[in-house]
């Protein structure tokens, strides 16, 4: 556990950022089933679903970013798009998402896909 004098010089909690990480990690898991079911109810076929897939993944990060990052993160005096303050990287916030719910992405489209048009 870091001490008062840890927290003053560097004030980012370790536990806290890998926290925001797991909690963003989840719900782009969650949102690329719900995504896959929608595209395979919709018919998507080919580029059509990976373009639909990859279009609400980042609405939905953009959202999240200004729901929930963006308020306190401005207020603190950083600037726009920076999210060093709550994750280790900015590549870990705005592109992770992508490829981490991908596989989960094509299970549940093909799945729908199949139980729709079957």
């Amino acid at each position: 556990m870091p001490s008062e004098r840890d927290l003053q010089i560097a004030p980012i909690v370790p536990e806290s950022v890998v926290h925001n990480t797991k909690a963003l990690s989840n719900l782009q898991t969650l949102t690329a089933s719900i995504f896959g079911a929608a595209a395979g109810i919709l018919g998507l076929e080919s580029y059509s679903g990976f373009l639909f897939y990859f279009i609400f993944t980042i609405l939905t990060t953009v959202l999240f970013y200004t729901i929930r990052v963006a308020p306190t993160s401005l207020k603190a005096g950083h600037g726009i798009f920076d999210t060093s303050r709550y994750f280790r990287t900015q590549y870990e916030f705005w592109a992770g998402g992508l490829f981490n719910g991908l596989a989960g992405y094509i299970l549940t489209w093909t799945l729908f896909y199949g139980l729709v048009r079957a």
